[in-house]
């Protein structure tokens, strides 16, 4: 990970390989996210999302970038 940066619930993580992979492996996790550029991860979750949920995020995030 090279930066993590956000607004309000906008985040961003910039990694320091291409973004596809990880972004595909997130989608078998069940987790959406967007590219913003050829190495930037974008999520940008609902105002309502429950901490359970954002929880489940950082998880298979967390899992999918140590993979």
């Amino acid at each position: 990970i090279r930066e993590v940066r956000g607004l309000g619930l906008m985040a961003g993580i910039e990694l320091r390989q291409k973004v596809t992979p990880y972004l595909q492996a997130l989608m078998s996790h069940g987790v959406l996210a967007l590219p913003a550029g050829l190495t930037v991860m974008r999520f940008l979750p609902p105002l309502v999302i429950q901490k359970a949920d954002l929880e489940k995020v950082v998880r298979a995030v967390a899992e999918v970038i140590k993979a």
